[in-house]
């Protein structure tokens, strides 16, 4: 078995031609750079690039495909150079049984299977060609296509105020709009952790993954998940999510989740942390908040388990990514990376002392601090992000 590091949840920008795929992604955050980056300077093993159904997106797969620059792997996936590409799109549901519009992700084996789910997907949203489209069916149904073209289906950032599943999606349940039954895993989100969601009974039949979510090429593995696999592939992927044969995710590594956009309930107008959500803020008197992800976690969590099965859960690693280190510049990155070849053998392989030899002692120290999670952190909400305030 092998221990790969995946991070699931990538956004293109841009095609190659210019055209806006994720409206808010980064210009630079095309399909060819995303594989340098991941693979070259970040050091995963595996990725999932959300988008692919864009038609143009497809184009330039296939045109890797015939140059030899992406082989398709007859386990399922696309592999560049080390790195394994899982094809997938973020969709948006708000059908009637929603309370509020709810993101998903779905992963294909091949380039053939997404082709057709793109084919199916273009009659049921306005514009094929961008990145999380509001898909005018219901979340059963989208589910049963997604599993007759082989693929996996992941809610996205289960707890995020806007756009998810438990922020406004539903009332108090997943089976308010899915089929149990067709969910692979439950992607966290930023704003929280394995502990903080412990006790929603209904979260125990699944994998949890950590993923980035990337709008820029920087934050790349801001949050990912090592994997115990034979070798990175769909097929193997899908049996980890399952924990089949000893395949299994192994470790989360993600943002201490005060961190997170929408860790704690603020004021909608000031942004001032609310301790009362039933009350106006104490420092404006505007009335309306927007309810932090804690505050939503603490009500899904008064549900109790119905026979006690408690999910055994690998570890949730606090790691602060390097590009919120203060006084980790470019430069020094790319010392660093000179030095020691990408992000994850700088998180998971150099000794402290080894970073003393590249960059200054404060900072190898800061780094050190990041990666074991003992930084002091300010919270974050209302859709700004926490920050590292000083080393402990």
């Amino acid at each position: 078995m092998k221990e790969c590091y995946a991070d699931l949840h990538i956004h293109i920008g841009r095609t190659r031609s210019g055209k806006a795929v994720k409206i808010t992604g980064a210009k630079t955050l095309t399909f060819n750079s995303i594989l340098q980056v991941a693979s070259e300077r970040k050091g995963l093993d595996l990725i999932g690039i959300i988008d692919c159904h864009s038609p143009e997106i497809i184009e330039e797969i296939e045109a890797a495909i015939m140059d030899g620059k992406i082989i398709e792997k007859s386990e399922g996936g696309l592999l560049y150079r080390e790195t394994t590409i899982i094809p997938g799109s973020e969709i948006e549901i708000y059908d009637q049984n929603c309370k509020g519009p709810i993101h998903v992700l779905a992963y294909f084996p091949t380039l053939k299977a997404m082709k057709e789910f793109s084919a199916w997907m273009s009659g049921h949203v306005k514009n094929i060609t961008l990145s999380s489209q509001r898909i005018y069916c219901d979340g059963k149904t989208l589910q049963k296509i997604v599993k007759s073209l082989g693929g996996l289906f992941i809610p996205a950032h289960v707890f995020t105020p806007f756009k998810s599943l438990y922020g406004k999606g539903v009332r108090s349940s997943l089976r308010e709009v899915f089929d149990a039954k067709l969910i692979d895993a439950i992607e966290l989100g930023l704003s929280s952790d394995t502990e903080m969601v412990k006790d929603i009974a209904e979260l125990e039949s699944y994998a949890f993954v950590t993923n980035s979510d990337a709008h820029s090429l920087g934050k790349i593995a801001r949050e990912y998940q090592k994997i115990q696999l034979e070798e990175p592939s769909f097929a193997e992927l899908e049996k980890a999510l399952q924990e089949k044969g000893n395949r299994k995710v192994i470790a989360n590594y993600g943002l201490n989740p005060l961190l997170g956009k929408y860790h704690q309930t603020v004021c909608s107008a000031c942004f001032h942390e609310v301790l009362n959500i039933s009350g106006p803020c104490t420092e404006c008197g505007n009335e309306s908040n927007i309810k932090g992800v804690s505050s939503r976690i603490k009500e899904l969590s008064k549900v109790k388990m119905d026979d006690g099965f408690k999910r055994e859960r690998p570890p949730y690693i606090h790691q602060v990514p390097l590009d919120f280190i203060p006084g980790l510049g470019p430069k020094s990155m790319e010392k660093l990376l000179e030095a020691f070849g990408t992000e994850m053998n700088i998180l998971h392989k150099i000794t402290l002392e080894q970073l003393k030899a590249i960059v200054p002692d404060k900072l190898a120290a800061y780094i050190d601090a990041a990666r074991k999670g003992t930084l002091i952190l300010e919270a974050g909400g209302g859709g700004k992000y926490g920050k590292v305030k000083k080393e402990s």
